[in-house]
């Protein structure tokens, strides 16, 4: 059973001392304006190409313009976007997790229930775009950055709301004894 919720669609809290459930919140990259040198660069090698494929200089082939475009697009273009895309932050109702890699994947993590300030950066282009950097700092361990990722006030919030509510059902937790039925919607005992 759980305590019943005021606010429609949001998830009641889970029983006192019943496991709850982990659920993703958000799950973020870096903004994507990071790819725009990559993309000039794949447009350019696109109309170069185009344009020198059949008239190149008598020593030169097309085959060797094809391949020093092929070797650009894949140094300039592909490897940037890769990075890009497999390096991820994803916020569940437990925890932050960053994780990157192709090959080798690193992961980090830090937990809500342990709490961590919050520090937003933000530069001039950030706030144009409504990116940001939220850095997470527990002062044990090494501060999380999630460098340039988009939204970031709405994601601040977000992960204050999350170590709050934490922290509200870490202290229930720990200070429930199991004898008693806190839960605000029982009926209160009959008398003999």
């Amino acid at each position: 059973m759980t305590s019943p919720t005021a606010y429609p669609g949001r998830p009641a809290a889970p029983a006192p001392g019943a496991p709850a459930p982990e659920r993703r919140v958000a799950r973020v990259r870096a903004h994507a304006r990071g790819l725009f040198w990559s993309a000039l660069v794949l447009i350019a090698v696109a109309g170069a190409t185009g344009y020198f494929t059949g008239n190149l200089p008598e020593p030169l082939q097309d085959w060797m313009l094809w391949a020093a475009a092929g070797l650009v697009v894949a140094l300039l273009v592909v490897i940037p976007y890769v990075r890009w895309w497999t390096h991820t932050y994803t916020v569940t109702t437990r925890r932050v997790v960053e994780q990157s890699g192709v090959f080798g994947r690193r992961r980090r993590e830090v937990l809500h229930a342990r709490g961590y300030t919050i520090e937003e950066r933000r530069g001039p282009l950030q706030r144009l775009w409504g990116a940001g950097t939220l850095v997470l700092s527990n002062g044990v361990d090494e501060p999380l950055r999630m460098v340039n990722v988009p939204a970031a006030r709405l994601l601040h919030e977000a992960l204050s709301d999350q170590v709050e509510v934490s922290q509200i059902l870490a202290h229930r937790d720990g200070h429930w004894d199991g004898s008693t039925a806190p839960l605000i919607g029982d009926p209160p005992p009959l008398p003999r």
